[in-house]
């Protein structure tokens, strides 16, 4: 299924792959791809395949999940579709409090000891997600787990993670998608090192020299 998912991604365009022309992130890492999970949504049949396979991750590592949490915003359609599909109770943590009316940052009933899984749609370096994962566990959720579209797989991501006793599942991720991308002539051997190299450390732009 991880293949299929980075063809998919592939196919709709929602995943980039520019080694010769990175991209500039908000962080200012120069990278050979860009990820943009959100246009799964306007095409069914890949939306389809997703959410199935979020719900069907979330059934087989969390089967005791009794309420899913969505990340703001890209995570929140997709936490309300798969909830949908496990017809489980979902809500959604905004990226900051509300300036007006109750303040909230979680939306949704609030009912501590319930067993959350978050849905997130990107993880890269990790820090905002376990930063939700932290604000549910702070109201009183017992957070199983998060459950992401496609990860980078990067080192510091799984530092992240690790450090704030978080586990997380992705149903696809870089390592996949440009084994599937080389297969598919997205890109070139030529392109491999330095898609390979920019994993290692993004911020080392060497890789851009190769």
């Amino acid at each position: 299924m991880e293949k299929i998912i980075a063809k998919e991604l592939l196919k709709i365009n929602a995943v980039f792959l520019r080694p010769s022309d990175p991209f500039t992130w908000a962080s200012g890492i120069k990278s050979p791809i860009y990820c943009d999970n959100r246009l799964t949504l306007s095409y069914p049949e890949t939306r389809n395949i997703i959410e199935d396979e979020l719900a069907s991750k979330v059934k087989e590592v969390y089967p005791e999940c009794e309420y899913i949490m969505g990340t703001a915003t890209a995570g929140i359609a997709h936490a309300s579709l798969v909830a949908n599909i496990l017809d489980l109770p979902m809500g959604y943590v905004r990226s900051g409090e509300k300036s007006h009316g109750r303040n909230n940052i979680i939306e949704g009933k609030v009912i501590p000891g319930k067993k959350v899984v978050v849905i997130e749609d990107l993880i890269s370096t990790g820090g905002s997600c376990v930063k939700v994962v932290n604000i549910l566990r702070e109201a009183g959720f017992d957070v199983l787990g998060v459950v992401a579209i496609f990860t980078y797989n990067l080192e510091k991501g799984f530092k992240v993670f690790k450090e704030n006793n978080t586990e997380y599942h992705s149903i696809s991720n870089y390592d996949t998608l440009i084994e599937v991308a080389l297969e598919d002539d997205y890109i070139k051997d030529d392109d491999l090192l330095k898609l390979r190299l920019w994993k290692k450390d993004p911020s080392d732009i060497c890789w851009m020299n190769k």
